[in-house]
């Protein structure tokens, strides 16, 4: 067994207690594994021979929450103002609904305990003194970087269906590969996932695209990421035929994500951005074209993110991303200027990622836009920095200086627009008394 490091003062405290009143307790799951991989863990959950009363009973003076009562777990208050939560070792009943156990019944014993969870990795339990009790191999398997089943693969699918979408999130996150009975049940199982709440599956999709092992995992398991995703399924083994592509549309959407900065967004985005290509294409002398495909892909985004229950926030942002990732942008000031008229910093700045990943997806020969996309970046930070007029409000006139030369209503917010795109192009200077020139040359030609 091996020892692990000392644990939080208000961890041992729980631990202590619980021991002291005649309990077998040991810090379990998420926070063993992040130890034993030398990683410090965000928060740790205890597993205890007490049940939910008793737990209740020993640490009545520092007060408990009830966090999870029905299936035996109690939030025990500790005096730096955290809570610890303490589960009682439990074996689940019947899994109707594909997700939660209908009902728990409680055991004494920690290998039972253990024996019900998902992954190898995560039934490691660890007492007071830091010797674990790893029944299943688990830390042999975070040695051999594996992601595997706690016993019968098929079994901890069909119980809790979700642990498909976990077992890719942890494979994509800590670069592990899945064991092979644990690959097989999920090709077995995937269609279970449509029984899953739909935020559920987008929750871990989204961590899992984050991950460094992000590439293997899309491509070995693209039959998983279309059962969430069907629209994404004609991409798969759908070649571009084109001189500036070396993979099939789904795999270059693979390679893109692998790509880019680990940014939710900007990995959202390029899962999508080319999705529309299948069902707009044309095919010319073997050749094909793809005109009006981000128009395309932002539709169908719109689509598949609504039904995973994305939020409104960053629906808009994925459309936008998908909509731009192909237009025209000259790396030039004027140009760049223009861009930022219209769209905030943050916007061009995922934009600028989105551009650069999709070109190294592309072939060798033809990534020439990524440079072009460092450029755009480049060019739009130092517009920021120096403070560059690129909006109304950045003018050194407003609504009512234009006013005050007889216009009204939207005439108004025409001349403004007018000197911002004069300013913008270079055709005038930000300067109070140049810009006010302007208005009077405008008036005089109403």
């Amino acid at each position: 067994m091996k020892r692990l490091p000392e644990y939080p003062a208000e961890v041992r405290e729980v631990l202590r207690r619980l021991n002291m009143s005649g309990h077998e307790a040991y810090v379990v799951g998420g926070c063993v594994r992040d130890m034993l991989r030398g990683m410090e863990p965000h928060d740790y959950d205890v597993a205890s021979s007490a049940e939910p009363g008793e737990v209740k009973e020993i640490f009545s003076r520092l007060g408990t929450v009830d966090v999870g009562i029905l299936h035996g777990t109690v939030g025990v208050k500790t005096e730096s103002g955290s809570i610890v939560e303490v589960t009682a070792f439990r074996r689940d009943g019947t899994y109707s609904d594909f997700r939660r156990p209908d009902f728990v019944t409680f055991t004494k014993n920690i290998e039972d305990d253990l024996s019900r969870r998902d992954f190898t990795i995560n039934s490691i339990a660890a007492d007071i003194d830091g010797n674990t009790v790893d029944p299943f191999g688990g830390a042999n398997d975070l040695k051999a970087h594996l992601i595997r089943c706690t016993g019968d693969a098929e079994r901890r699918f069909s119980e809790d269906a979700l642990r498909i979408m976990r077992a890719l999130r942890f494979a994509s996150i800590l670069d592990f590969k899945i064991e092979e009975r644990t690959k097989e049940a999920i090709h077995e199982k995937k269609e279970l996932l449509l029984k899953i709440a739909p935020e559920r599956v987008f929750s871990e999709l989204k961590k899992m695209l984050c991950g460094r092992g992000v590439f293997r995992v899309l491509t070995e398991f693209s039959d998983v990421v279309c059962t969430v995703i069907p629209e994404l399924s004609p991409s798969v083994g759908f070649e571009h035929k084109s001189k500036y592509h070396i993979y099939d549309v789904y795999t270059h959407t693979a390679k893109a994500i692998e790509a880019s900065p680990p940014q939710r967004g900007v990995r959202l985005a390029l899962l999508f951005h080319d999705s529309g290509k299948p069902y707009c294409f044309t095919e010319e002398c073997g050749v094909r074209h793809f005109k009006g495909h981000p128009e395309a892909s932002e539709k169908i985004a719109e689509t598949a993110l609504r039904r995973l229950r994305c939020d409104s926030k960053t629906l808009n942002e994925i459309g936008f991303l998908c909509k731009m990732h192909d237009m025209t942008i000259v790396p030039e000031e004027k140009s760049v200027r223009r861009l930022m008229s219209k769209y905030t910093f943050e916007q061009i700045e995922k934009l600028c990622a989105v551009r650069e990943a999709d070109s190294e997806a592309h072939s060798p020969e033809f990534r020439g836009r990524g440079e072009e996309a460092r450029e755009i970046l480049k060019i739009a930070e130092r517009i920021q920095s120096e403070k560059q007029c690129v909006s109304r409000g950045d003018m050194e006139v407003n609504g009512r200086d234009v006013m005050e030369f007889g216009f009204s209503g939207a005439e108004v917010g025409r001349v403004l627009q007018i000197l911002l795109d004069k300013v913008i192009s270079g055709e005038a200077e930000n300067e109070r008394e140049s810009l006010l020139g302007l208005i009077e040359k405008i008036r005089e030609e109403r």
